[in-house]
């Protein structure tokens, strides 16, 4: 059975076998159908790198040759870039041509950057950025590698090469890169950080035109940013910024931009050495070379390229002729100025050619209004400079330059001009020379008197434009009694630079016969122009450096020539708004004029309808005038004279202001300042203006002169000058002084009225600090390019003897106050005696 079952099985298969063999070979014998053949099709090769230059500038293509050939095919921009200006430098500048509100204002520079076009691998241009901090000036030098090696440029763009032209040029498609969100010609993040946008929106931004001139590129864009949404909830610690009104409304910005690609001369101008004794606006880089055994410090002012005209001429000028310079520097109105102001500032430009007379020049300096249908100079164009007006809310006016960082060489300038400037010259003027000159009382000037000032605010910003920074050392040369000399004025006016924050001059009294208030182009600046300007040909650095340095000497004695940095902490004769050469003097006869001008601001500035507006701006204008001859006269205590010399000049650099001045300034203070100035409580003022009586308003100015007096940084000038000069200010006698003034009633157990009782509080509260304060004394000084302010020395404050003066003086007081508080009959002045008391033994005894 087993095998019959198993015969079945093998038959099957065989029979199974068969079967399939017959279906293969039946499928293997159907015929198969060829399909037709495709076509052929040619595929286009793939190419990579530049193409002919026609198929990439095509008939269509809309050019403008200038620095480079530009063509503008539908929404593109080529840039044709001859082989000659590849590695040539070239400044970009970024200014912006409209702003959302709050953005600032068209004109206004943004963005400041070097570039080169370099030659790249793989059919690449890169773009680099150039920086100039380390330098050899001879590439031949072996350092110069090293230097080299230690500062690669980055490459902030890459583009392909789209054609090249008979190998003189490459095309290159620019559009992206100024289209969009470049940090080089855009906006930079802490002005995106400060104004709180986000990131660039593409689908809303585009190159409005480029249009190329001889030795620039002009390139118009429109950019608009996402704007971070306005926080709910307070945060706790201030964000710094603007909220800007049209991004709060549309979440979005923007502006309209221009950047000035500018071709670097490729010879730089010859540099001047920068000197701590006359002002100049100035750049520094760091020299290596194989002959040094250290690095050197070079550096060199800023001023414009003045060349004469042809050999004959500079001759003439070598013999004390002037001469007309090849290229004079000029100034366009800006087209957008009221016309009735154009004078005014042309005026201030042109006030300069004196001083350019003195270096050997003609009409080296002049302004210009636009030709009537002259589209050639425009506020764009980098070849020219521009005051350019602003309508404004600001009270401002400013003056920079752009200039060549490699030499100094001033290559154009915007003066931004506020429209509200106007507003502050005219608080300015009222208050320091309403007792004094009439014109000045009134609600508004009369536009004669307005052009003068604006014709002197226009000289001061064009002076920063020529290279030259504030002088606040300068006022300080004019006696204080010559201040209220008509005949001394007339002549020379009230200080002998107009860089000077010098104002007007607050010092003439009425009866003097003063009639000329206004800075003016000064001897100074004639000096200084002729100091950065003079022609000097032929010499090698050193020796320029040495008859430049022979100029500053032979002047030395003279302190019409002295040069005080903007911003020393120190040094009272280098102070902002000040004027002669005593400010104990100069700040009586101002208080002079305050007290003369308060009692008739009302009449002075009320207008028909109007409200009090006007009365509340002056009178705190008033306020402000009050709290600067304070300061004036505080900068005297624990001040250091700082006169820059070199080794060839006799006597020191720095030395303690003279005791005589300093043990002045605290009388002046407790005179004019501890005893209650009572004339600026004027009830026909404050009951138009406040609720209050004038009592906070008195001790707030009263506070901040306690705390200006004694400032950590001031007393420990004076512990230094104590060590050092024997004849010097004493700190025992600065804390002595001010509190006999301060607590004069305890003697005779006089009554302590409430301003009183404010002060003899915040005195103690500041003694009281003093002794509680830990920490180091921080110095308050900088050193950068164009100035120089050595740092104030610095202390650990409770290794000093400012607290052990602090505690002795407290002490003192806590024993005159037991003695005074007995006989004391007013019982708010016992009650104010006995709080003191308690809060100074809290102090010296804490629990």
């Amino acid at each position: 059975m087993l095998k019959k079952f198993l015969f079945l099985l093998l038959t099957f298969s065989i029979f199974s076998g068969n079967a399939q063999e017959d279906k293969k070979k039946k499928k293997d014998e159907t015929p198969v159908t060829t399909p037709p053949a495709a076509p052929k099709v040619d595929v286009p090769k793939i190419t990579t790198g530049p193409k002919p230059y026609k198929e990439v500038v095509t008939a269509k293509a809309k050019s403008s040759i200038g620095l480079f050939t530009v063509h503008k095919l539908e929404e593109k921009y080529l840039f044709e870039i001859p082989d000659s200006l590849f590695n040539r430098e070239l400044m970009a500048i970024t200014r912006f041509s409209k702003t959302p509100t709050d953005a600032g204002y068209g004109g206004e520079e943004a963005n400041r950057q070097v570039l080169r076009f370099v030659k790249g691998p793989d059919n690449k241009v890169f773009l680099r950025l150039v920086t100039y901090l380390n330098v050899s000036p001879d590439s031949t030098q072996m350092i110069a590698q090293a230097v080299a090696n230690s500062n690669s440029e980055p490459i902030v763009a890459a583009f392909d090469v789209k054609a090249i032209k008979k190998d003189t040029c490459t095309v290159i498609d620019a559009t992206d890169f100024f289209k969009g969100d470049n940090q080089v010609v855009s906006l930079p993040p802490t002005t995106k950080q400060f104004l709180k946008l986000t990131a660039l929106l593409a689908d809303r931004s585009y190159v409005e035109s480029i249009k190329s001139f001889p030795i620039n590129l002009e390139i118009k864009s429109v950019k608009t940013f996402g704007v971070a949404p306005q926080s709910l909830i307070p945060s706790p610690i201030p964000v710094p910024g603007v909220t800007l009104p049209q991004g709060t409304r549309a979440g979005v910005i923007t502006a309209e931009m221009n950047t000035s690609l500018i071709l670097m001369p490729k010879t730089p101008m010859k540099k001047r050495l920068w000197d701590a004794r006359v002002g100049y606006f100035a750049n520094r880089f760091t020299v290596y070379s194989d002959e040094s055994q250290n690095t050197d410090q070079e550096t060199f002012i800023v001023r414009w390229k003045l060349e004469p005209k042809s050999v004959a001429d500079a001759e003439i000028q070598k013999k004390g002729g002037l001469i007309e310079p090849k290229k004079p520097i000029v100034y366009y109105i800006d087209p957008a100025t009221p016309k009735k102001w154009i004078p005014s500032l042309i005026a201030g430009v042109n006030d300069w050619q004196v001083a350019f007379e003195q270096a050997g020049w003609k009409n080296a300096v002049m302004a210009k209004e636009v030709p009537v249908g002259d589209t050639t100079i425009t506020t764009e164009d980098a070849r020219f400079s521009f005051i350019r007006y602003f309508a404004s809310d600001i009270e401002n006016a400013y003056g920079p330059n752009v200039h060549d960082p490699r030499s100094g060489e001033i290559i154009e300038s915007h003066i931004g001009w506020y429209h509200n400037v106007m507003s502050l010259l005219y608080k300015w003027y009222f208050i320091q020379t309403a007792a004094v000159d009439p014109r000045a009382r009134k609600p508004k000037f009369d536009d004669e008197l307005m052009g003068q000032l604006i014709r002197f605010v226009s000289s001061h910003e064009v002076g920063h434009t020529l290279g030259l920074p504030h002088n606040f050392g300068s006022s300080h040369a004019t006696p204080v009694e010559k201040l209220r000399d008509k005949a001394y004025t007339d002549k020379n006016g009230h200080t002998p630079s107009i860089m000077d924050y010098a104002r007007f001059n607050y010092v003439a009294q009425p009866g003097d016969g003063v009639t000329d208030f206004f800075p003016r182009i000064g001897a100074y600046d004639k000096w200084s122009i002729e100091w950065g300007y003079k022609t000097l040909s032929g010499l090698k650095p050193e020796e320029e450096k040495k008859l430049l340095s022979k100029m500053i000497v032979e002047k030395a004695a003279d302190p019409t020539y002295f040069y005080g940095t903007q911003g020393n902490p120190y040094d009272p004769r280098s102070q902002s708004e000040c004027i002669g050469d005593n400010n104990m003097k100069a700040s009586e006869y101002g208080i002079k004029n305050l007290k003369r001008i308060v009692p008739n601001i009302n009449e002075w500035t009320k207008q028909e309808a109007e409200d009090y507006d006007k009365l509340g701006d002056i009178y705190r204008e008033v306020i402000s005038q009050y709290r600067r001859y304070i300061g004036h006269v505080v900068y005297n205590i624990g001040g250091i004279y700082d006169s820059p010399k070199t080794n060839d000049q006799l006597g020191s650099v720095y030395e303690p202001t003279p005791k005589a001045l300093q043990k002045d300034a605290v009388r002046f203070v407790n005179e004019y300042v501890f005893q209650t100035p009572t004339w600026l409580l004027d009830k026909s003022i404050l009951t138009k203006l406040t609720p209050g009586t004038g009592v906070e308003l008195i001790r707030g100015v009263q506070e901040s002169a306690i705390n200006n007096i004694f400032d950590l940084t001031r007393m420990q000038r004076i512990v230094e000058s104590n060590n050092a000069f024997q004849d010097s200010y004493q700190l025992d006698d600065l804390f002595s002084d001010t509190r006999t003034a301060i607590f004069n009633e305890l003697p005779r157990r006089a009554t302590i009225d409430n301003f009183r009782r404010n002060l003899q509080k915040t005195y103690v509260e500041k003694l009281i600090s003093i002794l509680n304060q830990t920490g180091v004394v921080p110095s308050s000084a900088f050193n950068f390019p164009g100035f120089r302010v050595q740092p104030s020395p610095t202390t650990d404050i409770r290794k000093s003897d400012i607290v052990s003066l602090a505690r002795a003086h407290l002490n003192i007081l806590k024993n005159e106050i037991q003695s005074a508080k007995i006989g004391m009959v007013d019982k708010m002045s016992k009650y104010h005696l006995e709080d003191l008391q308690a809060r100074i033994e809290s102090a010296l005894n804490p629990k």
